[in-house]
């Protein structure tokens, strides 16, 4: 935004940075999606993740160790038929695999069951920390200021348009404001009388620590029935991870283990070397789902001023880099490289919109 010349640009933290769900995530970066319009917010991400040392200027680790969508019924099997369709349509180098060579790229996909994998060898992983001290670092060279353990206590607007943002500092005067507050969102939306449905939902992850003999290296797998992933950790050991159906909505962010029992069983059936193995230690970070599992990008209609970027519901980092770019051409009035009209949060209100399908959820 403020390499673009939009004027003073403010970012307020209520903690520090990275400290809510930025920092948290498992960093895949993909543009293996069912949807168009994830398929190109992925692809333009990929992109900038790659370029990223040289613009905004940091190493962030990416990582092309490719992603493997392993599918143990028919069913998954068509759906990712499709959906690799599409994407080699776009210009996504995805294909589908047999079995023996789904475990050729991952030793630990097991004998039974696997009917074949969707493969795409140019996503991967970055880190997260990493990148959101690099835009944080540019965005300061360039001018922005940001302000940290600073809270929004509140958006006024009169007249129909956001006039100031009230923070623990004292008030702001603007026209504009973005909410990337991420499962936070819903409240912040609610200072200015904006609806955005967004509620947040704990994941965790788990690590093995080093491993011996340490693993080979591997795409990042996912089972798509299950919803189990494991990838390396860059450690010498695993990461694993599973969306529990049993974990309530709320803003809990502390590790537990309950998860890792539905995870071993998923692992029985697909991956039966890591139902095992110790998990050392982990996190929990929030998830900010919607209610089609698809983002929030847009202006709200009743409150001039006020924009939003938010709802990502796991693939928000990935995805990072284009939205980035996305609202500041919405903001300075230009035509962004995709229409993200179909993500407006108005697709939730009667006679709306619709709803995003996306098969490609974990």
């Amino acid at each position: 935004m403020v390499e673009a010349g939009a004027g003073d640009v403010l970012v307020v933290e209520r903690d520090e940075p990275g400290s809510g769900s930025s920092g948290k995530p498992i960093g895949g970066i993909r543009a293996q999606f069912s949807d168009p319009l994830n398929i190109a917010l992925g692809q333009r991400s990929l992109e900038a993740w790659r370029e990223f040392a040289a613009r905004p200027g940091a190493e962030v680790g990416v990582d092309s160790t490719g992603y493997l969508f392993l599918l143990g019924t028919e069913e998954e099997v068509e759906l990712c038929e499709r959906a690799v369709g599409v994407q080699r349509a776009l210009g996504v180098d995805s294909r589908i695999v047999g079995p023996r060579e789904a475990r050729e790229l991952c030793p630990y996909a097991g004998p039974d069951g696997l009917l074949a994998a969707a493969y795409s060898p140019a996503d991967g992983q970055a880190l997260p920390p990493a990148a959101v001290r690099g835009y944080l670092e540019a965005a300061r060279r360039l001018g922005a200021r940001v302000w940290t353990r600073c809270a929004v206590t509140g958006i006024e607007v009169a007249d129909g348009a956001v006039r100031a943002v009230r923070t623990e500092r004292g008030a702001v005067r603007t026209g504009a404001v973005v909410c990337a507050a991420g499962a936070w969102s819903a409240a912040v939306g609610a200072f200015a009388g904006v609806e955005l449905p967004v509620t947040p939902l704990r994941r965790q992850i788990g690590f093995t620590g080093p491993l011996s003999p340490a693993p080979p290296r591997i795409p990042f797998t996912l089972d798509l029935g299950s919803t189990l992933y494991f990838h390396g950790d860059g450690a010498r050991g695993l990461a694993l991870g599973f969306s529990d159906p049993r974990q309530e909505a709320g803003f809990g962010r502390g590790f537990s283990r309950e998860w890792l029992e539905p995870f071993r069983a998923a692992a029985r059936r697909r991956a039966p070397a890591l139902a095992a193995l110790e998990v050392r230690h982990g996190w929990a970070g929030l998830y900010e789902m919607t209610p089609d599992r698809n983002a929030l990008i847009g202006r709200s209609p009743e409150v001039d001023g006020f924009w939003y970027a938010t709802g990502f519901s796991g693939h928000g980092f990935l995805q990072a880099p284009a939205v980035g770019e996305i609202m500041r051409d919405l903001l300075l009035g230009h035509r962004p490289f995709v229409d993200v009209g179909p993500l407006s949060a108005d697709r939730f209100r009667a006679g709306g919109g619709t709803p995003r399908p996306e098969a490609h959820i974990i």
